[in-house]
Parts: C-alpha cells; sequence; structure tokens
C-alpha cells in the first residue's frame, strides 16, 4: 500500500492513473514481478504482488522513482509525493490470499464512491470478469483464479461471488491508516486551503465549503468536534457535512 504524502492525491486524472498502471507493466517486464489485483484511489494504492527476480523493496522503488518524476514534471512541482516507505504484509495461506483480493476489490465500495465493486473502473477486478479488458495485460489472474476452480467459467464465477459478499475483513496492520493531524498543523492546512479556494474564514459559500470540510477530515482525519473548533462551524454542520 502507497499512501500520498499528508494523504494529497496521487492522481489528479484518469490520465495519471493510466500512467501509473503503463508503469507498473513495463516495470514487470522479464518475470519481475508478478501483480495479482491493484486498485488505484486517488490518494493511494493497493496493490497485491509476487516476487519474480526481483524482491519487492527493488520492485516498488523502481515503479514509485518513475511514476514521481512523471508526476512531478508534469504538474511542476518538486518534493515527496509518497508518504514514507510502502506498507507491506506477506501473505501466504490461500484463504488470506482471497480475502486479500476481496479487500483491494472492494476498497472503492467500503469508501462509498462505488456501490458495487464492478462500477470502479480503476482496480483489477473487471479483468477477471472480461478476458478483453485494457488491464488484462498487466496482471496475472491465474493464481487467483486456480483457488476457485481449474474450469475458466466456474473459477470466474465463483470469484464474482465471492468478491461481493459482505465482509468486514481489514488486511495487515495498515486498517488505511488511522492517524491524527496535529491540530495546530491542521489549523494551517485549513488556512491554506481557504487562500487556495479564495474564501474568508466566515464566508459563507457552502458548496465550496462542503468540499473544503471533507478535504480536511482526509487529510487530517481530525474529530468533528476538532475540525469545527478549527472552522468556526457548528459541530453539527460538520457532522451533516461529512455524512452527506
Amino acid at each position: 500500500m502507497l499512501r500520498g504524502n499528508e494523504r494529497k492525491n496521487i492522481f489528479n486524472s484518469d490520465e495519471d492513473k493510466q500512467r501509473f498502471l503503463e508503469t507498473v507493466h513495463e516495470k514487470k517486464q522479464g518475470e519481475r514481478f508478478y501483480l495479482h489485483a491493484f486498485c488505484l484511489m486517488d490518494n493511494h494504492i493497493h496493490l497485491m504482488l509476487s516476487e519474480g527476480t526481483e524482491d519487492v523493496a527493488r520492485v516498488m522503488k523502481r515503479i514509485t522513482v518513475s511514476y514521481v518524476y512523471y508526476f512531478n514534471k508534469k504538474y511542476k512541482r518538486i518534493g515527496h509525493l509518497f508518504q514514507d516507505r510502502f506498507k507491506s504484509e506477506v501473505v501466504e495461506q490461500d484463504s488470506h490470499v482471497l480475502s486479500l483480493a476481496r479487500y483491494i476489490h472492494q476498497n472503492p465500495v467500503k469508501a462509498r464512491i462505488v456501490e458495487k465493486a464492478a462500477d470502479f473502473k480503476w482496480s483489477s477486478y473487471g479483468s477477471y470478469l472480461n478476458e478483453n479488458n485494457y488491464f488484462k495485460k498487466v496482471l496475472d489472474t491465474d493464481t487467483i483464479l486456480d483457488l476457485f476452480s481449474k474450469d475458466r467459467e466456474a473459477a470466474v464465477k465463483g470469484f464474482k461471488e465471492y468478491t461481493n459478499e459482505e465482509s468486514e475483513e481489514s488486511f495487515f496492520d495498515l486498517k488505511e491508516e488511522v492517524e491524527v493531524m496535529d491540530e495546530e498543523a491542521a489549523r494551517q492546512i485549513y488556512e491554506k486551503m481557504l487562500v487556495e479556494q479564495k474564501l474568508g474564514k466566515n464566508e459563507e459559500k457552502m458548496q465550496p465549503m462542503e468540499s473544503l470540510i471533507k478535504e480536511l477530515k482526509v487529510k487530517t482525519n481530525l474529530s468533528i468536534r476538532k475540525i469545527a473548533a478549527i472552522t468556526g462551524l457548528n459541530k453539527d454542520k460538520v457532522n451533516k457535512i461529512l455524512k452527506s
């Protein structure tokens, strides 16, 4: 798992996500590694891979260095794009392999971005159901499908049913990184966001303010009470915005 530095976006467009996957495809040539599942969210990435001729650390370095060079050049920026080193854990048991694949493909559902895994374009889910899916070239699907059946039609059916089952699994010790930012640092971020949105502290422009509050929550993971204190908004109002 890779997360954007300060929880900022690592993808600003579909073109960026496409470029990341093309980078993965390029770096896995020569059986350096095998990719079994992925999910690209705006500010973090999930990859399920197994080692080939290179170890995980080398694989991730090659991918991230190449993508950061592209991203920084495109958006005329410098500095870190990713938050620290990638997070990882070895998964060996077959049941855990399947659970991890489901966890990755359900990530956009749990985040309430889509209702079903099939509705999210930027994950490997569609490639398991459709041989002609564009992202199929990047994936090695046999490892997971073989755990359901050697018959491909039966395997795909089993994969689809399993992936769409209700589950509460939370993998590794990542648990989506429950970090809470220092309140003063959060206040500085909020004030910077106001300047960028051309809003005063007491302005009532609800549409941009709603998106700003949601972004502040993502970046800081502060409680509703602290967000209310920083923004000067009523706690009930903050709660309503975050639930909308």
